[in-house]
Parts: C-alpha cells; sequence; structure tokens
C-alpha cells in the first residue's frame, strides 16, 4: 500500500476516510484522513495513530517502510478517538519497546480504555523539554493543552526541522495527493479554515500563545505535518498556515458581513434581501445563508471569515424558529469574538424571535445592534428600516460610526 516520503526518512503512513460526511456533527463533504508519521532511524518510531478500523491500512503502510523491523517506539500525541480509537490495534500488533505520551493523555486514556490497559503498556509521560533520541535524529516533545484536548502535545524532528502537531494546522480533506502544495489551493484554505472554525475556535488565545511559544523556542520548521488533511512542505505554504492561524487566533477578518436567517412565509427572507442591499449599497461584500440550505460548519467558517453577522428569524410560538436556536446554540460553543451582530426578524399576532436572539448574541459578549422586528409581511417603510439596518452595519465594518 502506498506511503509517502515527508522528508528525512519521515514517512506519511496514515489512512483516508474518503466517505465520512459527519464528523461530530462537523460536515466533512471532502472526507478526511487520519495521519500518521513513520521516522526510521537506528530506533523506528511512529507518532499518532488512527480511528477504530482504520488499522489494517495503516499497518500496511508500516510494513511498507520498515518490513519486518520492529516499531520500537509509539507517540500519542493526542488521545481522542479519531487518532487513539485504533491504538489497542495497533499496539498489539506493533508491539513496540516503550509508548510516549503526556501526562494528561495517560490518565485519561485509563478512562478511554482501561485502567490495566495503561498499566499493561507501561506509557511514559513526557513534556515540554523531554527529548527522545532516535539515532541520528531527536524527538522534542511540546505540551499543547487546550489545543484543542487537555492532553494534546506536539512532537518536533529536530534534525529534520519537522513539526508533527496533531489537530493543528489540519483540515478534513481526502485526496490522492499529500502535500498541500499539489491540491487546489481554494479548497485547501477553505478546508483550513473550516476546520479552525469548528474545532479551534474557542481555543484562540491558547493558540496565539502557542505560536508566540514557538518562536520563542526558536524552533526552525520546514515541514508542518497535520493529523488531518495536507502536509505543508513549502516555505510559502507552512508561513501561510502559520499567519493564517496567528490571524484567526486574534479573530482578526475581512471587512464582510454574513446574514444567517430562516423563514417561514418569506417575510424574513424578504427583509434579509433588503439588509443586503444596504450592505452591498456600501461598497462591503455580504453572504446570504438560509439556515436550512447551508451545512453548519461551512456558516461557522463564515463567522470567522467575517467582520459582522446578522441573524434573522420569523417568531414561532413566541420564540425564535427551531433552526435559529440550533445554530446559535453551535455558535454560543465556538465563542467567537470582536464580531459586530445584531438581529432582526418578522413576527403575526405575538412577538419574541428577535428579543431572544439579541440575548444571546449579547451573552456572546458582541458588539450588538438594536434588533429590527416588523410585523407580518414587511411594507415599504419596513424594508427601508432593513436597507438601513444595512448601510448601518456595512458602515461599522468599516470603522465609520452612524
Amino acid at each position: 500500500m502506498e506511503r509517502y516520503l515527508l522528508r528525512d526518512d519521515i514517512w506519511w503512513v496514515g489512512a483516508i476516510d474518503w466517505d465520512v460526511r459527519d464528523f461530530h456533527g462537523y460536515e466533512t463533504p471532502r472526507g478526511t484522513t487520519y495521519n500518521a508519521y513513520l521516522i526510521m532511524d537506528d530506533k523506528v518510531a511512529l507518532v499518532d495513530g488512527c480511528r477504530d478500523g482504520f488499522g489494517p491500512e495503516m499497518l500496511a503502510r508500516v510494513r511498507g517502510c520498515c518490513g519486518i523491523r520492529p516499531v520500537d517506539y509509539m507517540v500519542i500525541n493526542h488521545i481522542e478517538p479519531d487518532h487513539s480509537g485504533a491504538i489497542p490495534w495497533l499496539l498489539d500488533n506493533l508491539r513496540p519497546e516503550k509508548v510516549f505520551c503526556s501526562k494528561r493523555a495517560k490518565e485519561a486514556l485509563a478512562f478511554m480504555i482501561s485502567p490495566e490497559w495503561v498499566k499493561q503498556w507501561d506509557l511514559q509521560v513526557v513534556g515540554t523539554g523531554d527529548e527522545l533520541s532516535l539515532g541520528h535524529r531527536t524527538l522534542q516533545f511540546i505540551d499543547a493543552p487546550m489545543l484543542h484536548w487537555p492532553d494534546s502535545m506536539f512532537t518536533y524532528v529536530k534534525e529534520s526541522k519537522t513539526l508533527l502537531p496533531n489537530d493543528a494546522f489540519g483540515q478534513h480533506l481526502a485526496h490522492s495527493r499529500r502535500f498541500a502544495d499539489e491540491v487546489d489551493q481554494g479548497d485547501l484554505m477553505e478546508e483550513a479554515s473550516k476546520y479552525y472554525a469548528n474545532i479551534l475556535m474557542p481555543f484562540g488565545s491558547p493558540i496565539a500563545k502557542m505560536i508566540d511559544k514557538i518562536a520563542e523556542m526558536g524552533l526552525e520548521i520546514e515541514a508542518i505535518g497535520p493529523s488531518h488533511g495536507a502536509i505543508w512542505r513549502t516555505p510559502e505554504g507552512i508561513a501561510k498556515i502559520i499567519e493564517s492561524y496567528r490571524a484567526w487566533s486574534h479573530f482578526e477578518a475581512p471587512e464582510r458581513v454574513a446574514l444567517f436567517y430562516d423563514t417561514m412565509w418569506h417575510a424574513t427572507e424578504r427583509m434579509t434581501m433588503a439588509i443586503e442591499d444596504g450592505v452591498a449599497q456600501e461598497g462591503v461584500e455580504c453572504g446570504v445563508y438560509r439556515l436550512t440550505a447551508n451545512p453548519r460548519s461551512e456558516m461557522a467558517r463564515q463567522v470567522l471569515q467575517c467582520k459582522a453577522f446578522l441573524v434573522g428569524s420569523p417568531t414561532l410560538n413566541q420564540a425564535m424558529f427551531p433552526t435559529v436556536g440550533g445554530f446559535l446554540t453551535y455558535i454560543k460553543g465556538l465563542k467567537p469574538k470582536k464580531r459586530i451582530a445584531g438581529s432582526y426578524g418578522s413576527y403575526g399576532w405575538g412577538g419574541g424571535a428577535c428579543k431572544q436572539v439579541d440575548a444571546e448574541l449579547r451573552a456572546l459578549g458582541l458588539d450588538v445592534l438594536d434588533p429590527l422586528e416588523c410585523r407580518y409581511m414587511p411594507q415599504m417603510d419596513d424594508l427601508e428600516a432593513c436597507h438601513e439596518l444595512g448601510r448601518t452595519i456595512a458602515r461599522r465594518v468599516k470603522g465609520e460610526r452612524a
């Protein structure tokens, strides 16, 4: 089975999941990969595992690299099941001499698998500053808590200047090519930003600190092997993804507005189109996303990529529309910051939706505009008010005060 040389006898030996379309609620229309890396030296080390069921595919690639030669060490960077699910099976088949992980990983694996399993393998705890010699190459470990689980850590191959950061810098992208410079750059960065938005957005502060820490440590990075998607190996690609993470972790975004809405009898839809026209009149880009027509993971990406967003909802039973409530619950967990936001919508005999959406946005600590409501179908004065709301939020995006 085909394996790929990253550099300096570091091989990609992971697995490709062409068919996955849902990743614990995150839509993955382009599939994903479970990346693992085999380092051939005086000692052979395997870094990371894969999802349960993909062990045989990964093992075939490992054996394609080292034949009957034993794998001496295994490193577990992160214990989430998409990386650790097949590890018990892999260890039973590879029988490495030692297994290394973070302190929190060892503690959690006792619950995820069993205390007896942890004792059986005598997991070796490592952390920032610890090193493991393979002969000609040295593995350096770096604690990376909350990127994006408490147990996470990075492995850096010093002599090869290669960073293996598990869930950082990745994408859910199944492809026959392994390297970022070999795939469509639009697809690549779309999936990289979607991955960050849906998985890493809540952890902006620790991510920003980790980027600073890597710079302070003076790590030279000439390749980045994430746990999902394409591998970064060119100076331009490495600089691009690190700078993107720096900007995203500080919640920087383009001057752009997103309108998220749903509608029952087209009243809120008409309001949405009038708001979009107002934004466009100010020369600001605007995207319109009906909640029933767009994947939730893509809408989270738009929150990341827009400086402002509005949420439109009709009132149903004196409350926000169910799809709007689900969207706000999802966004609440992602904890966006430094965004201008607001609510709008229509109601019939009784309101409620706008007030509830407004309260949810304010609870996130965003810069929230006053809500805008209309009764039944929007009339000319209502549409003019919507148009003005669009112009107002566009001016705010541009840094102007109304």
